[in-house]
């Protein structure tokens, strides 16, 4: 008799421990079909999830700028850019990320989550007209043109 009691607590702790492994799997994969359905729905959501994921990454490896958040280019096609020193060594598929307040600029290779190069970012700032004096413009005489019937 006590081996029955004793097979019988067993299967029941085994069955209760399944049903709250199952439960617990169901509820994790209803959240994260949820969290699917968010961001088919949401594009832009989207979008900064994957910004924030990208700068997360980088700033694993190397201090990023706190004040400012980057604009994000992907390369697309390397052989357009590869006359452009910053990427000799780019692959398509990396990311640059940019900061204008910094000046500076971080090739990211995501699939090597490496830091590929920085730069500093030079970008052109609107200057001030500057005061000339305006050329007077040149006085053209107009001549007609004769037609045949002259």
């Amino acid at each position: 008799m006590k081996k029955f009691m004793k097979t019988h607590v067993f299967i029941t702790i085994l069955l209760v421990v399944v049903v709250i492994g199952a439960l617990g799997a169901a509820a994790y994969f209803y959240k994260q079909y949820q969290m699917s359905q968010k961001l088919l729905n949401n594009p832009t959501l989207a979008a900064q999830m994957q910004t924030q994921d990208l700068i997360e990454r980088v700033g694993k490896l190397i201090e990023l700028p706190k004040d400012e958040q980057p604009t994000i280019a992907t390369v697309a096609d390397i052989t357009k850019l590869k006359n452009q020193p910053f990427f000799g060594k780019a692959h398509n598929g990396d990311k640059v990320l940019i900061y204008t307040k910094a000046r500076e600029a971080i090739l990211f290779n995501p699939s090597a989550n490496r830091i590929v190069q920085v730069a500093p970012v030079n970008i052109g700032e609107a200057q001030a007209p500057t005061t000339t004096s305006p050329t007077p413009a040149k006085k053209v005489k107009a001549t007609p043109t004769p037609t045949k019937e002259q």
